[in-house]
């Protein structure tokens, strides 16, 4: 069955995979189950592309941030920049920010660490949450949390599940998409079982991770259903109950009706 009430927490539709029918894709998703979605993004052009989409559809909001990838040849006055565009109406975080070693010809680590810190702190000052992306950086990423303790999540969770405890503890919620479908994800299973009704989001971090059966395909917001379906099996609960605890998490966190 269709389900309804939709919230993406994680969605990056001013990819260009999206340019040749965003405007349609993106005019269908209430009438497809989507309330809601937070669209991230990775610099400073990207985030003021999610802006501009904010600005255009009543249910899509923004969040800005430098990703870890592009945690470099940052012009002097970056921070201000972001700090001006987080001051816009309909952002409601800072990200995605975090750190990703998965890469040989990424930024160096310590330039890494160094964006990321700031922008924690960024967000402590306005008072926004975070969008937390930790690829193959575990370690560092939970230095960093337990540090400042920012409010916000831990998108598209790849951690263990003591990692999650641990996250959890600190009061963030932890984001799950497409990744819980995948053949081989015990991980991510044990994961979706541990975490509390409260704490979890649902994302697709579309165009990228769609679920199983759609794996290698586009992803679009309408696709979480497979991944509460998924989790319904998981965790012994109903899919829209699961997509309806969702969207009230993601309203709480991220400070929307």
């Amino acid at each position: 069955m269709p389900y309804v009430n939709i919230f993406d927490s994680h969605a990056h539709y001013d990819d260009p995979a999206f340019d040749g029918d965003r405007e349609t894709l993106l005019a269908s998703l209430p009438g497809r189950g989507v309330r809601r979605v937070v669209d991230c993004g990775a610099d400073l052009a990207s985030s003021r592309k999610a802006l501009a989409l904010s600005a255009q559809y009543p249910y899509l909001y923004a969040a800005a941030g430098i990703h870890p990838e592009e945690a470099h040849d940052l012009p002097a006055d970056w921070e201000s920049r972001l700090a001006g565009l987080l001051a816009q109406p309909k952002e409601v975080a800072v990200g995605e920010i975090g750190l990703d070693y998965h890469f040989a010809e990424n930024p160096p680590r310590e330039a890494q660490r160094d964006v990321f810190e700031k922008q924690i702190l960024l967000a402590g000052r306005l008072g926004l949450p975070v969008i937390v992306h930790d690829r193959e950086a575990h370690g560092d990423t939970m230095v960093l949390l337990r540090k400042h303790r920012p409010r916000g999540v831990v998108h598209c969770f790849s951690g263990s599940a003591e990692m999650a405890k641990e996250v959890l503890r600190l009061g963030m919620y932890i984001g799950l998409g497409g990744a819980v479908t995948f053949k081989n994800a015990r991980v991510p299973v044990e994961v979706a079982k541990l975490v509390p009704r409260d704490r979890l989001l649902l994302e697709t971090d579309c165009p990228y991770m769609a679920p199983v059966p759609y794996r290698g395909k586009r992803n679009d917001s309408t696709l979480i259903a497979c991944v509460a379906d998924r989790l319904a099996e998981i965790r012994g609960e109903s899919a829209q109950e699961i997509i309806d605890r969702a969207n009230e998490n993601a309203k709480r966190l991220f400070g929307v009706d």
